[in-house]
């Protein structure tokens, strides 16, 4: 089974690799008389096996990556060197098959031949001059292509007879599905400011200062950008827009059914092939027999397939009136639908809602002032850009439009004012003094232009200004050392014998869990922590400010009979027989690279990959 599914998968490698694309390289060949890069052996490495490779591989890192690759890059990352290595490698491969005398039947190749959807006509058969013409555009005869497939189909029997000598290492899989199916159970508690007993003196004006001279950072401004802007949004001058009441009602009109909604339901509909079988699941309904869901459920389909969403009595049809008459939660029918007869059932009464024109014309006029002052400032914005670009200041250009003129002390995660806009953020950050101004457009149409007037580099901010922030962040940090002072005592006395309640704490006990599991409420590596412990003994965990404080109580050993653990083993056992045969096949490839001469014509190789630029 093994060796089937690596020669299948070996055979559609080098089908992909061969008729890849039908541009570039493959549209155009090498028609040189050079036609190999070199050889490995006896085995020659053909120049349109490289492109098409090595074109193939770009391709897919591009499809990865979401953006093209271009070979100067590819070269970066040494794609071409991998590539030419794996054809050395399997050359290398294909001179050990043909000296061990291995080979492939003709029938295997043409039933492989045949079996290509590129090679496939209109009528889906084997098309005897696709196949040769395809082969053509990409640089290849038939004789080649064929004889590539046969070495291919070859050397997978040679790659597939190693993964069948390895054997499972089942001893060691089962030990390692051992380790991961224990469980632990386990007590614990979360300790917070609240299970303190006594409050937190007051500190002295020394503790204060340690704590400020010991956490600078806290304490430091960050880098602040001075900066000088003019700039003018729709929302400035849409107040002296005039908008008629004329364009205001043709405005209503247009979206009247967005005011206008007439009453609705939300619907479920179960359709069945006729009205006898209709009729039949409606008595089964009524007699309690089944309900609705177990109806739907009996048709092969779930509730989201038969959902109607919030439709009108109208686009019900026939059904619509009998719908609309019930209640939420009736089921309705049969009725016919545009599919046959139906079962519905009414889940929501979604009443009619209406807008009327005096209520929603104060929203659309300052929509349509909003949208006639952003054309207005696009309009003007042409003539914004040649007043920059002849010089004009940011306050001439205040003075001059209308525009207004501020001023702003900009720094990392300040969104205030005018730095609330992203465009904003990223030009302040980017400006250099000196610049010449930009004018830059804001998301809601508006524009604005910015100097940078000068950066006042990070520093420490005087201890007389930060000093209520510097007592705050002392008692948050001596309540947590004092919780976590809490947590350790506790801990120490129920490892002696003493229970969670007798320390003052609400304990939570948690039964069979593994390595995997996850606990809500307890720091990231609780359970790693969890699985160090003995029987009886506790840990403290600190957590955001507090602490937590756990006692493992039962260690239980994993259950190899139960089928999750079994799974486990084989699921290890074959990963590690995957890694071995992979490690041996490497190591056997590398060992055949040593002993088989191997010739790399490196002015071939240079103008292939100049073809690539």
């Amino acid at each position: 089974m093994a060796q089937s599914k690596t020669r299948q998968i070996a055979v559609w490698t080098i089908l992909a690799l061969l008729v890849v694309g039908l541009v570039g390289f493959g549209s155009t060949g090498f028609n040189g008389n050079v036609r190999s890069l070199g050889s490995a052996g006896d085995k020659d490495i053909s120049i349109q096996s490289y492109a098409n490779t090595l074109r193939g591989q770009i391709e897919a890192f591009s499809q990865q990556i979401g953006s093209p690759l271009g070979f100067q890059q590819a070269q970066a990352i040494g794609l071409d060197a991998q590539v030419l290595s794996q054809l050395v490698t399997a050359r290398t491969l294909d001179n050990e098959v043909a000296r061990l005398g291995l080979s492939a039947g003709d029938q295997r190749i043409r039933d492989e031949i045949i079996g290509v959807d590129a090679f496939q006509g209109l009528d889906g058969k084997f098309d005897r001059a696709l196949y040769a013409d395809l082969l053509k555009r990409n640089g290849m005869t038939e004789a080649e292509f064929e004889t590539g497939l046969r070495e291919d189909l070859a050397r997978s029997l040679l790659q597939a007879a190693i993964p069948g000598a390895v054997v499972p290492p089942e001893a060691g899989a089962r030990a390692i599905a051992a380790f991961l199916g224990e469980k632990r159970v386990l007590t614990w508690a979360a300790l917070g400011a609240g299970s303190l007993t006594a409050p937190l003196p007051a500190p002295t004006e020394a503790d204060l200062k340690a704590h400020y001279e010991a956490n600078p950072d806290a304490f430091t401004h960050p880098e602040e950008r001075r900066i000088t802007y003019a700039w003018i949004t729709p929302d400035m001058i849409q107040d002296g827009v005039t908008v008629s009441d004329q364009d205001v009602r043709d405005l209503y009109d247009s979206r009247i059914a967005d005011f206008v909604q007439p009453e609705r339901r939300l619907v479920e509909r179960l359709v069945y092939g006729t009205e006898a079988e209709a009729a039949a699941a409606r008595a089964r309904f009524d007699a309690g027999e089944a309900d609705f869901e177990a109806l739907v459920a009996e048709r092969g389909l779930d509730l989201s397939d038969i959902d109607l969403g919030d439709v009108t009595e109208a686009e019900l049809g026939a059904a619509g009136a009998g719908v609309f008459a019930g209640a939420a939660g009736d089921v309705v029918g049969p009725a016919m639908s545009d599919l046959g007869p139906a079962l519905f059932r009414v889940n929501a009464v979604l009443a009619a809602q209406e807008t009327g024109f005096e209520e929603a014309a104060p929203d659309l006029r300052n929509e349509l002032a909003n949208q006639r002052a952003r054309r207005m400032i696009s309009e003007m914005s042409e003539s914004l850009t040649d007043f920059v670009a002849g010089g004009a200041t940011i306050e001439d250009l205040a003075e001059r439009t209308e525009m207004e003129l501020g001023t702003i002390t900009w720094a990392e995660g300040m969104a205030e004012g005018i730095a609330a806009y992203a465009p904003f953020r990223e030009a302040a950050a980017a400006a250099t003094p000196g610049a010449f101004p930009e004018l830059v457009e804001l998301d809601d149409g508006g524009v604005f232009v910015l100097r940078l007037d000068g950066i006042d580099p990070p520093a420490l901010r005087p201890f007389d200004v930060v000093r209520a922030e510097v007592e705050a962040g002392w008692r948050a940090a001596a309540t947590a050392a004092a919780v976590l002072a809490r947590a350790e005592t506790a801990a120490t006395a129920i490892a002696g014998g003493a229970s969670f309640e007798d320390q003052g704490l609400v304990p939570t006990t948690e039964a069979g869990l593994t390595r995997r599991d996850f606990v809500a409420g307890t720091p990231p590596d609780f359970l790693t922590r969890a699985f160090t412990l003995f029987p009886g003994q506790t840990a403290v965990l600190p957590d955001a400010g507090g602490a937590v404080l756990m006692r493992l109580d039962t260690i239980l050993p994993a259950d190899m009979a139960d089928p999750a653990v079994a799974a486990e083993a084989q699921a290890v056992a074959a990963r590690a027989r995957s890694g071995i045969a992979q490690d041996i096949l490497s190591a056997f490839s590398d060992g055949l690279r040593t002993r088989t001469e191997i010739v790399i014509d490196q002015a071939a190789l240079n103008a292939v990959n100049a073809r690539f630029q």
